[in-house]
């Protein structure tokens, strides 16, 4: 929906103005081209850049309750509003506007902090109280709206993206080693860690009380699976249920004064959404828009025409050219405040820039359904494992690895992402001699990232399913690939699988529903048998990867070859330079092929870490 700032100014040291929250916020206008507004009282700031979606007239941020002794600015969409409102409303609350977010400060009123847990959307917040002089701020229960806050000085700041903070003159600009370690060793950076040293998101489910001196994060949601069998219905009761439920989050993600369209990638869960959305709303046709490639064998038009003859759309299709990966990787990389570890957030720029050509704000997609029903390969891998022993020689490595495995999951028998014990030694090669000496203060395995109790008693698929959730969901597939590359062109994507409700239910469809024997998303598939062709439903899942760093380097691009020359890699100090021009010779190589998304492209993130500190000014090592 927007972009939000704010300044808390703890003892008045440097009391927030306009003109700086201004400075903050206008790296934001992507988020909010159409309107802005502004706070500013005593020792606290907020500002707002508005797209608007729900109430196009009398829509616009700050909003404020009856007695204006509360102060909200929201970026996102409540989408439960209409009840609440009309709850709040037989409570003797008056509304100003027709806006979602106007809910926030009457519910804050009545319920206190509390109140978050009521809201079904995709939102980060912050509510001032005026007579408590207290700062409230949250974030949604799976991450969807971003939310990035400091301490610097005594003063607080937040904002929606990292580049407003970066604005502020009190903030300095340094690398986050931890973060940089991370990004190698797990999907993503990992929040509350950021790539910048100093900075922090706040973890989903999350919220923030801000007083005087003092900053209190707490946690009031997770994705807590059950330790016990839940008494199993029938195969045809979950299908209906989790039909209902779905249907429902769709209705809910189509509220908007502005067209709402779809993106079709040709896969179950986009063409899924389509259909549903076609058979809630037949009467009105709808935009859709999809990607192709002229490679034969990742291209999926055919199966995206199936959906398109169905729905009826307007459909909209650009045919992506890898020579296109050169000239967007550098704004995929402002746009994501992170370095990358693959390329295909370029297609998805590409991809919401013709959502935004073609006058659309608002899409839907279908992110999210193979974190809840078993999507990925490494769950079917898990399945296998309990059918295999295991006969593989005990020596001191494996020893040392399930030490790795015990401090990050809690039971050294797990395998998440990658042998990390192994893959350490692969990190202290690439790293310089001077990062390398400070490994011990920044190693992003030397100690759990999750709570171990939420995977202690459960089966396997959930304990994967809960990790996909808090490493790889948030801080990467809905960020640097899903609000970021639909904000840099002022597109807010919709997610029904993340409806609330829905995971709610979810968490109870027994594992054996989700994966039946090696078929993935099985109850999934089955109610989706009722609304798509069945050469879509079974269909094999198909695992997209653009061509990274190999790809490029054959290219023989001069900015390319530069931020990967041996002189550029010595002066920036992170990474070695032997080490480097090692890789870049056997990735070079005729017929070298990394398999993704088993192996790791080593080169992509040395290259997008180049990017990254040019994007942002940030200084080099030593």
């Amino acid at each position: 929906m927007c972009g939000i700032g704010g300044i808390f100014d703890f003892y008045q040291k440097h009391p927030p103005c306009q003109e700086v929250l201004k400075t903050m916020m206008q790296p934001l206008l992507h988020r909010g081209p159409d309107d802005e507004g502004y706070f500013v009282e005593n020792q606290v700031g907020l500002g707002f850049k508005r797209l608007a979606i729900i109430d196009l007239t009398t829509g616009n941020q700050p909003l404020f309750n009856e007695d204006r002794s509360l102060v909200s600015v929201c970026n996102g969409e409540i989408y439960n509003f209409k009840e609440l409102k009309s709850e709040l409303e037989s409570k003797g609350h008056q509304f100003y506007t027709h806006c979602d977010v106007e809910v926030l400060n009457h519910l804050y009123e009545e319920e206190g902090v509390d109140f978050v847990k009521r809201l079904n959307g995709q939102f980060a917040f912050a509510i001032f109280d005026k007579q408590k002089q207290t700062l409230f701020l949250a974030r949604d229960h799976v991450g969807i709206a971003p939310l990035f806050y400091m301490e610097v000085d005594g003063v607080f700041l937040f904002a929606s993206e990292i580049k407003a903070l970066l604005n502020h003159p009190l903030v300095q600009r340094r690398v986050n080693l931890q973060g940089l370690d991370q990004m190698l060793s797990f999907p993503g950076v990992v929040s509350p860690t950021t790539m910048f040293q100093g900075i922090h998101a706040l973890k989903p489910g999350h919220w923030i009380k801000v007083e005087v001196g003092k900053v209190q994060v707490n946690e009031y949601w997770d994705l807590e699976y059950p330790t016990e069998n839940v008494a199993e219905q029938s195969e045809e009761s979950y299908v209906e249920q989790l039909e209902a439920l779905l249907l429902q989050s769709i209705r809910y993600r189509m509220i908007a004064d502005v067209p709402v369209g779809f993106y079709l990638s040709g896969g179950l869960d986009s063409s899924l959404v389509a259909a549903m959305i076609h058979e809630l709303f037949p009467e009105q046709r709808r935009h859709s828009f999809s990607i192709g490639f002229e490679q034969n064998e990742i291209d999926e038009r055919r199966f995206q025409q199936l959906l398109v003859e169905q729905v009826n759309s307007y459909h909209h299709e650009i045919v992506f050219d890898w020579q296109d990966i050169s000239s967007r990787l550098q704004q995929a990389v402002y746009c994501a405040e992170t370095p990358l570890k693959e390329c295909y957030n370029t297609c998805s720029l590409a991809l919401s820039e013709n959502v935004h050509r073609n006058g659309m704000k608002v899409i839907l997609t279908g992110e999210g359904s193979d974190e809840l029903f078993a999507g990925y390969v490494g769950y079917r891998f898990d399945e296998q494992r309990t059918w295999m022993a295991d006969d593989s020689p005990y020596d001191v490595e494996t020893l040392l690895e399930e030490e790795e495995r015990k401090k990050l999951w809690g039971d050294k028998d797990f395998f998440y992402e990658k042998k990390q014990y192994e893959f350490r030694e692969t990190k202290l090669m690439l790293y310089s001699d001077a990062v390398r000496e400070q490994f011990a203060d920044f190693n992003s395995v030397r100690e759990g990232l999750v709570d171990h109790s939420k995977l202690q008693n459960r089966p396997a698929l959930h304990r994967r399913s809960y990790l996909d959730f808090k490493l790889r969901m948030s801080d990467h597939l809905l960020a640097d690939h899903g609000d970021r590359v639909a904000y840099a062109n002022s597109v807010e994507a919709r997610y029904p699988f993340l409806d609330i409700n829905l995971i709610e239910y979810v968490k109870t469809i027994p594992p054996h529903l989700k994966l039946n024997g090696l078929v993935e998303k099985y109850i999934l598939k089955k109610m989706s048998r009722r609304h798509l062709p069945q050469a879509i439903v079974d269909r094999e899942k198909f695992a997209f990867v653009a061509p990274g760093s190999p790809y490029l380097i054959r290219q023989n691009i001069e900015w390319i070859n530069d931020l990967l020359s041996y002189e550029t890699i010595r002066k920036q100090g992170y990474f070695d330079p032997d080490t480097i021009e090692r890789l870049k010779k056997i990735y070079a190589a005729d017929g070298f092929k990394i398999n993704m998304p088993f192996d790791s492209d080593l080169l992509i993130v040395v290259l997008t870490f180049g990017i990254f500190l040019e994007q942002f000014n940030m200084p080099n090592l030593g």
